[in-house]
């Protein structure tokens, strides 16, 4: 059965919409991240630890984005959207597992509610189904 997804994603967390023949289906799926915080490298000793610390976010968003493709993986189309660096991070991770060929957008927004989410994936999907 076909599946149609959208979802918006940041790297706190991501709302999956699943749209099929069956109806359709919102998962919230939460990364447990902090907000990650940048230092600027100034050649102090400090900065092995800050390393450290963007090496465990690099790895804790790796695990993240897995947990996201395994939720979306059976999909036929899947739509990105959101507000940061995270939906370009998640589109190189969908290529490299090769599932970069079911993406069919992916677009800048900003916070929305789950409701909004789910309009806004049946609209593309409207939109698209019209072309």
């Amino acid at each position: 059965m076909s599946k149609d997804i959208g979802l918006w994603i940041d790297h706190r967390k991501a709302v999956i919409v699943i749209v099929s023949a069956e109806g359709e289906e919102t998962l919230e799926i939460l990364s447990d991240m902090e907000k990650h915080v940048r230092f600027s490298d100034n050649g102090s000793e400090t900065s092995t630890s800050e390393d450290v610390r963007d090496r465990q976010f690099s790895n804790h968003l790796d695990s993240y984005y897995d947990v996201v493709i395994d939720a979306i993986r059976d999909g036929a189309t899947i739509q990105i959207f959101g507000p940061g660096e995270a939906k370009g991070e998640l589109k190189k991770r969908l290529e490299s597992k090769d599932l970069g060929g079911l993406i069919i957008s992916v677009d800048s927004a900003d916070k929305l509610t789950d409701r909004q989410i789910a309009a806004r994936v049946r609209e593309h999907l409207q939109e698209n189904k019209r072309k």
